[in-house]
């Protein structure tokens, strides 16, 4: 089978950044499901796993990644439960093993969702990752609901984003809350705007812009981009008792203690969490994107699809990393095969 990968970590320039190879079809035990993927989508730990995880020394074998798939279940191990041959799924998968950057993959069924049916492959390839990322920082950490926190105030720093959008989506239509999301630029701008945001702000004056649409201060605010970079703003913005989240990852020490007097609580969210250590509860990202794809298919929450390209090729994974890694990239990009 064809599968992409790299030896050593490289600018995205260089020719050999990503390599096409082929290798065998790996074989379905235990807990595993082997999916033919058919569509996969590009995140920021795609960029940053290929940029940062081999740069001492290139290496003999081909590393695989990518985080985000669907596809159709071709062979299943002996304690696999949940699925059977032919079913539809999209996961995003676990970072301790081989990425979907390739034609067939191994995945734990427990990470694995049935794809939705009423919309197209290339828009449920968008979804898994940064919704599983979204769901578990709202409804997991935050512990929020529509009985207790509708309409409460809810700071999404980097909107226009992956997780940004479907964040924006969650938040307005499961949890009613008047979403506040930065962006600066027209066209991002007007993506949160479709996203469901209420406000949009520029991010980089962010405490006078809140404070000019009539907010003092908010009661939960989400980082998706840098927290080193907001933090004083954060820390100004939040309320007393509120509640911030991050995904981002600080270059330097975070002063929590500046949250004390305000009784804050903060929450680092990464999604991989679950299969990297495989919690207890590991399977709850099963039901997570089985909810997911639910709401997509009923039209209560829309894809974050933005740009697709087609075929899986080393000229359009660079494409796609490239685009990523300028910052400019908006919602979410998707190679169908």
């Amino acid at each position: 089978m064809k599968a992409i990968g790299f030896k050593m970590s490289l600018p995205i320039e260089e020719a050999d950044s990503f390599l096409q190879f082929e290798k065998e079809i790996p074989t379905a035990q235990g807990k595993d499901i082997l999916v033919k993927v058919e569509a996969i989508s590009v995140n920021p730990v795609d960029y940053k796993i290929r940029r940062n995880s081999l740069k001492d020394k290139q290496q003999d074998t081909h590393k695989v990644i990518g985080w985000d798939a669907i596809g159709t279940v071709e062979a299943t191990g002996e304690e696999v439960t949940l699925f059977q041959k032919g079913d539809r799924v999209f996961y995003a998968g676990d970072l301790t093993r081989e990425g979907s950057n390739q034609e067939y993959q191994l995945v734990d069924e427990r990470i694995v969702g049935f794809a939705p049916k009423n919309i197209l492959m290339e828009q449920a390839a968008a979804m898994p990752l940064t919704s599983l990322t979204a769901y578990e920082l709202f409804f997991d950490h935050f512990q929020l609901s529509k009985e207790k926190d509708a309409g409460k105030t809810l700071l999404i720093i980097g909107g226009a984003g992956g997780v940004g959008s479907i964040a924006i989506q969650l938040a307005k239509k499961l949890l009613g809350l008047t979403i506040i999301a930065t962006a600066s630029r027209d066209v991002t701008i007007e993506w949160c705007k479709k996203m469901g945001a209420d406000h949009v702000v520029d991010h980089t004056n962010l405490v006078s812009e809140v404070k000019n649409i009539g907010f003092e201060q908010v009661d939960f605010i989400v980082d998706f981009v840098d927290l080193n970079q907001y933090w004083e703003a954060i820390v100004e913005l939040i309320k007393p008792l509120g509640k911030v989240g991050s995904i981002s990852d600080p270059t330097e020490p975070v002063k929590l203690q500046q949250l004390k007097r305000k009784s804050v609580s903060f929450y680092w969210e990464l999604m991989f969490t679950r299969s990297m250590y495989q919690t207890e509860d590991m399977v709850a990202q099963h039901h997570i994107l089985n909810k997911i794809a639910q709401l997509l298919d009923e039209g209560i929450l829309q894809t974050t699809l933005h740009t697709t390209m087609q075929g899986l090729t080393t000229e359009n994974l660079k494409e796609a990393h490239r685009l990523l890694e300028s910052g400019k990239a908006i919602g979410k990009v998707v190679l169908k095969f």
